[in-house]
């Protein structure tokens, strides 16, 4: 390994302190007032935002009236990762974006999120689970891939008897928000204390290593269950199509961050000059936990303006106060290599009608390199399993069902908002459709057998 590419650039105290909870939660006395600046709307707009639904003013109110119970149960009964959705999702550009205070307040929305924090940790703090598992139904489903999609379906379906298996890749379930997000958001192993709250339901069991297309099939799974749930997530990542690409020094930014979250802190390596390509949430988790683990300089670089960024402006501004130098219209258009090493990286300008300039193209110096151009879905663990696949994602109709009878999938890895509370939601209905369907084979075969 080179020296400019290094592990334990800060010492653990400052390592421990640069990966904290970015924000931390409100007090109970912070949460009392905030709660008493809703207006409780009737048809909210604030719920019309949310994709899971939750019934925003009601939960509200009972935190006002300090009744921390059933504010979470009113959050969680829709979205049973409510804790991370809390941290993690845009909350300034759906629910927040829509509080009727915004047109009397500029940029002054009651803090839907925080508060949502609020009552979950509380919850996750008790000693009893809000939710009851029905009685046993014989049912057995299996859902594949554990990340917020999978894991809403599975709780879910135990919810109403059925008892699930979840398979995943990895060897702990959590998906997305066990290894994609950035640690100072999901501190204090917030995610795996949510999984542990959420298997407390019962009549779950983890597969771990388990990976679709080559340990386990499709069609294994279909003989052996009675449903199955695909949360499969986008395993796949855009490569920039240049020559080098594969240099030391050049990673793939969901790599780097998975390592990230799979390993103590001093023992992550980073660079001293990163540039990280990329206009996402990725990016920016990227480019800050680099900039956090000790690196000295740390660019990112898009190809296109801020406006285009599907990283929300929240998101951009916090790369920017962490250290972040942000660079807009350029493409990379040369990896500069000496020794099998990254040395440097090319990038040629954008132009007013969309275009490149060859001609205008600036430098900059990196020893490591991360791409974040994008993930894609992977179809080929499915593609011969007659699962309908177009447009990159698997086609899935308002239920979740799939083309294939008894299989349904949700999250990434179909058509839709790439977001963590559109996955639960997607895993959460989905559970109810194949619960019905489920339900419904026994009525007939009842029917027929009388």
């Amino acid at each position: 390994m080179r020296l400019d590419i290094a592990c334990g650039r800060l010492p653990e105290t400052a390592l421990e302190l640069n990966f904290a909870d970015a924000h931390p939660g409100l007090s109970p006395e912070q949460a009392a007032l905030e709660a008493d600046r809703c207006f409780y709307c009737y048809d909210a707009p604030c719920v019309e935002a949310c994709p899971t639904d939750i019934d925003i003013p009601r939960f509200i109110k009972a935190i006002a009236s300090d009744n921390l119970a059933g504010a979470s149960r009113t959050i969680l009964q829709s979205n049973i990762l409510g804790g991370s959705c809390a941290r993690v999702c845009p909350t300034e550009i759906l629910c927040e974006q829509k509080c009727v205070h915004t047109a009397i307040e500029a940029h002054h929305a009651v803090r839907i999120g925080a508060l949502q924090r609020f009552a979950t940790d509380w919850q996750m703090q008790q000693k009893t689970h809000p939710f009851q598992r029905a009685a046993s139904t014989g049912k057995r489903v299996a859902v594949v891939g554990a990340g917020p999609a999978g894991l809403a379906c599975a709780h879910r379906l135990a919810m109403h008897g059925h008892d699930v298996t979840i398979f995943d890749r990895h060897d702990a379930p959590g998906g997305l928000n066990q290894y994609g997000v950035a640690a100072y958001k999901l501190a204090d192993n917030f995610a795996q204390k949510e999984i542990d709250f959420l298997l407390e339901i019962g009549g779950i069991t983890f597969q771990g290593n388990a990976t679709l297309g080559e340990n386990i099939t499709l069609a294994g799974l279909r003989e052996t269950y009675d449903g199955v749930f695909l949360g499969l997530g986008l395993a796949g990542v855009r490569a920039l199509g240049l020559e080098s690409e594969f240099a030391e020094g050049v990673l793939d930014a969901v790599d780097f961050i998975e390592t990230l979250r799979s390993r103590n802190l001093s023992e992550v390596v980073v660079g001293r000059r990163v540039v990280v390509i990329g206009g996402g949430n990725t990016a920016v988790d990227a480019a800050v936990q680099a900039k956090r683990l000790g690196a000295e300089e740390v660019t990112l670089v898009y190809r296109r303006g801020a406006e285009h960024m599907s990283a929300t402006e929240v998101e951009r501004e916090w790369a920017q106060t962490n250290g972040v130098t942000v660079r807009f219209w350029a493409s990379p258009s040369q990896l500069n290599v000496e020794d099998g090493a990254i040395t440097s990286i090319t990038f040629i300008r954008g132009t007013p009608d969309g275009g490149y300039d060859p001609q205008n193209a600036f430098t900059l110096a990196a020893d490591m390199v991360l791409k974040a151009i994008g993930q894609v879905f992977v179809p080929d663990p499915v593609r011969n399993d007659q699962i309908l696949v177009e447009n990159g994602r698997i086609v899935v109709n308002e239920t979740g069902r799939t083309s294939m009878p008894g299989v349904y999938a949700g999250g990434d890895c179909t058509a839709g908002e790439d977001l963590t509370v559109a996955a639960v939601r997607d895993g959460r209905n989905a559970a109810e459709a194949l619960h019905n369907e489920l339900m419904a084979s026994n009525t007939e075969r009842a029917d027929h057998n009388g």
